[in-house]
């Protein structure tokens, strides 16, 4: 079980690398339009906002990654808890204000994440550090 909790610690701190380049890189292309589901003239006015929130997203990447390379397990433990609980709220908090679809692709993610670390245990959670 600890190891599939790395491997979705993983994968989500990966999605929300994905989030950031989208936002902050392309939200003006036509990938990052059809991602969020923009026209041109949207994308174009809040290009600014969507950088910021992709810059926020980083923030939650790269506290999951320091999670899985921490050395000391408790502390990795409960950092894993505390940005995986951080991406499920905001995953809740989009899905209900912004988009059904992103209780999918960002709050799912990060329960089954959060489930599969508390089912593995604090002692028992390897680094990958």
């Amino acid at each position: 079980m600890a190891i599939m909790a790395v491997i979705l610690v993983a994968l989500v701190a990966i999605e929300h690398i994905y989030i950031l380049v989208l936002e902050m890189f392309l939200w003006t292309t036509p990938r990052g339009m059809k991602a969020f589901g923009l026209t041109a003239e949207k994308a174009a006015s809040t290009r600014v906002m969507a950088a910021n929130q992709g810059l926020y997203n980083g923030f939650l990447a790269a506290g999951l990654i320091w999670s899985l390379v921490h050395p000391e397990p408790g502390i990795a433990f409960q950092l894993k808890l505390f940005f995986l609980g951080c991406v499920l709220v905001a995953g809740l908090y989009g899905g209900a204000t912004a988009s059904r679809k992103i209780y999918a692709i960002q709050a799912l993610p990060a329960a089954l994440a959060l489930i599969a670390v508390l089912a593995a245990g604090q002692t028992e959670m390897p680094s990958i550090g």
